[in-house]
């Protein structure tokens, strides 16, 4: 064989190899998108029914906004924190968190107000505004929130309903 065409198989050989263990590389470290940025591989997602109620006492009160803290039991069980400011007399917002072993979850929405005689109700549409821990890549759907304000002494009921997956 001519020495050029043996330099030429040798050179040929190593840009295979190398072709090779490049994309192994590029296979073992998952996709790429269209615009050349490696795209993040799925992880299995748990999907589960949210159900959550919460009894809460008042922590304070600033003006029209409460501050509360309590237990979760339901579908994840944990202490509960809801920061609700009446915004109108038909209007509230809220920060409901949910913090169980492992992580946290942070929802925010708002919602309709009714203010009766011994309670006030209201009830909303929730999205996840935080997450960490286990829950850190947490997705809601259909999230909503509703409950009650007893006026004796500013004490919310909550219940939180949708689906989430993490």
């Amino acid at each position: 064989m001519h020495r050029q065409n043996r330099r030429f198989v040798r050179l040929a050989s190593v840009l295979t190899a190398t072709a090779a263990s490049v994309g192994a590389a590029a296979i073992a470290a998952g996709p790429v998108g269209a615009d050349g940025v490696r795209t993040p591989s799925a992880h299995p997602a748990r999907t589960v029914s949210l159900n959550e109620t919460g009894r809460l006492h008042l922590v304070s009160k600033h003006g029209f906004t409460l501050n509360e803290l309590g237990a979760a039991s339901g579908t994840i069980k944990g202490r509960i924190a809801v920061h609700l400011k009446i915004v109108s007399t038909s209007r509230v917002t809220a920060e409901v968190t949910i913090s169980p072993r492992g992580g946290s979850l942070s929802g925010s929405g708002t919602a309709t107000y009714h203010k009766g005689e011994t309670e006030a109700t209201f009830s909303g549409r929730l999205s996840i505004s935080r997450r960490s821990g286990t829950y850190s890549h947490a997705q809601g759907s259909g999230l909503r929130f509703s409950g009650t304000i007893a006026r004796s002494n500013d004490a919310i009921t909550v219940h939180v309903t949708g689906r989430l997956s993490y």
